[in-house]
């Protein structure tokens, strides 16, 4: 399949194609930094290519190369849409589904474009005409480095690029310490390393580079508004408009907060709620074999991964949860098994 999958994009290549890369709404370091990296290969090989993304993303991802060729449709729409209409062939990262393009979704539906899925979340939608899915890899910029190897493209990896793919796999995998890296992730980081990239660097840019307020954010979500419901190992926190505003909320600040609850003794799943005008965002991290995702599928309208999932819920961020609350004895069970 794989090796099918290869030629049937070679070929629509060989066409001479106007190209367009995209990812979901509320693009991480995973999506940036794998369009980034195609983005910029598909150009040095010649091909017309743009980027055009949802939304806007965290400004700590700004630094990264070719990113001002990026264009955002929330914003920029009338650009965004020229380049979908005029796509032949459209490269979907880091996503499984047309719907988590959100605002892009209706767009990108009524193109004529190929289709070409790249990514690593669980049970993918059909709309893409050339797929490359593999739910146990931990990030789509693997997936991408490894695209480009078996594309016979490798000498296109520069330095630039290597910076592109190593963000998206150091923030996909909690700086690779998640179950899902596995040897060739490690094998990745190391010629990219062999390279000349300067690891270090990107984790400054990455990790190292907070505001103050944000760091205040950080301190009053872990003293105030975290709960702990030891009897189903879970622990819960929430952050509200109004709260937002008081640390100047910007997007991006609440970057990896859900992690910090799981690092509590004892504490198997964790969820993080955030209100956005009607809507509250979840984000949910769970530990060993409980299923995260199952859970944000059911009852959240959201997917992911086993271990990381998201969802969204229509209503106030109370209502949002007093709904956990109320679903989690049905996964009591399983719970205590993943303690």
């Amino acid at each position: 399949m794989k090796n099918h999958n290869h030629k049937a994009v070679k070929a629509e290549l060989e066409k001479e194609p106007n190209i367009l890369i995209t990812t979901h709404r509320g693009p991480d370091g995973d999506a940036m930094g794998s369009s980034l990296a195609l983005y910029q290969v598909l150009k040095a090989l010649g091909h017309k290519v743009s980027v055009v993304v949802p939304n806007s993303y965290a400004e700590f991802l700004h630094w990264l190369p070719f990113n001002d060729d990026v264009v955002e449709f929330e914003g920029e729409e009338e650009l965004a849409k020229q380049h979908i209409n005029e796509a032949e062939l459209i490269f979907c990262l880091d996503f499984n589904d047309l719907r988590r393009t959100d605002m892009m979704c209706k767009a990108l539906e009524q193109s004529s474009g190929k289709f070409v899925m790249i990514d690593h979340h669980q049970d993918p939608s059909d709309f893409a005409d050339i797929v490359f899915s593999e739910p146990n890899i931990c990030s789509t910029a693997q997936l991408i480095f490894d695209f480009i190897e078996d594309m016979a493209w490798k000498d296109q990896v520069n330095i630039d690029v290597a910076k592109c793919i190593y963000t998206g796999l150091v923030t996909d995998t909690g700086s690779f310490r998640f179950s899902s890296v596995d040897a060739r992730t490690h094998e990745i980081a190391a010629a990219l390393i062999n390279l000349g990239l300067d690891q270090a660097d990107i984790h400054q840019k990455l990790f190292d580079n907070n505001k103050e307020s944000r760091l205040k954010l950080l301190g009053y979500c872990l003293s105030e508004k975290l709960e702990v419901l030891p009897e189903y190992h879970t622990a819960i926190m929430s952050l509200s408009i109004e709260e937002l505003n008081k640390f100047n909320f910007e997007k991006g600040d609440t970057e990896g907060f859900v992690n910090y609850a799981l690092s509590i003794n004892g504490i198997v799943f964790t969820a993080f709620f955030i209100q956005y005008d009607e809507k509250v965002k979840i984000s949910f991290r769970s530990l060993k074999d409980f299923r995260a995702n199952l859970l944000s599928v059911k009852y959240f309208n959201g997917g992911g991964h086993i271990n990381a999932a998201g969802g969204m819920y229509e209503g106030t961020l109370e209502e949002a949860i007093a709904k956990l609350k109320k679903v989690l004895p049905e996964f009591k069970e399983e719970l205590i098994a993943n303690c």
